[in-house]
């Protein structure tokens, strides 16, 4: 069985695949926030702007096999973008306490990329074509390789230094979207200057929030 939040035909908005036509499948659940803002503050994760609670979103539900969420996920890809590869992104919540090697091959017998966007706690099983890490606070990675680690920025506990030895190919700095839209701007400037000065890391921006579109 399968809960999903939403599942729904739009771009990516950030990171190295920022502009990419994309499914999205927002699994419901994760394991560093309930989700429920009464518990927010004793979460691992206190700045999350999803929500990943229920099955009642665009294109959610309950789904009792790989097949059957394959092929919902199939039939949102639009029949007239035969010039491109069919691209799935999972995430959540955390998409990796049930993307499992069931799905995984029933949506690439789709035609299926698979991108996956995770907090890095939970191990990867094998067939991403593209994985993306997202740190949070103090927690303990348990992915240490990938194509793109992106970093919400500030994190006291989650500073920039402690993932560049990781062996990713992409580094990205996020500004975080929490608060005022003063406090966000202050942000978009205090991250823009350290990719300045650190040239390692490249700024992503939420450009789906920018051009409004989900």
């Amino acid at each position: 069985m399968y809960h999903v939040k939403e599942a729904f035909y739009t771009l990516q908005g950030e990171g190295a695949q920022a502009g990419r036509a994309s499914v999205f499948c927002r699994f419901t659940g994760c394991n560093l926030w309930s989700g429920r803002e009464v518990d927010r503050e004793t979460a691992a994760c206190t700045f999350c702007d999803t929500d990943f609670i229920g099955v009642d979103g665009e294109g959610g539900g309950r789904f009792h096999d790989a097949a059957a969420l394959a092929e919902h996920l199939k039939a949102l890809w639009p029949e007239a973008a035969s010039g491109a590869v069919p691209y799935v992104v999972f995430t959540g919540g955390e998409p990796l306490l049930q993307l499992d090697t069931a799905l995984i091959e029933a949506i690439k017998a789709k035609g299926f990329e698979i991108g996956v966007e995770t907090n890095g706690t939970v191990r990867v099983p094998p067939g991403i074509d593209w994985l993306c890490v997202s740190p949070k606070g103090a927690t303990t990675l348990k992915v240490l390789a990938g194509d793109e680690l992106k970093l919400v920025y500030p994190q006291p506990e989650a500073t920039p230094k402690r993932f560049e030895a990781l062996d990713f190919t992409h580094f990205f700095l996020q500004p975080m979207d929490q608060g005022t839209p003063a406090d966000n701007q202050a942000r978009v400037r205090a991250t823009t200057a350290y990719c300045m000065a650190h040239p390692r890391w490249r700024l992503s921006l939420q450009t789906h929030k920018i051009a409004g579109f989900a």
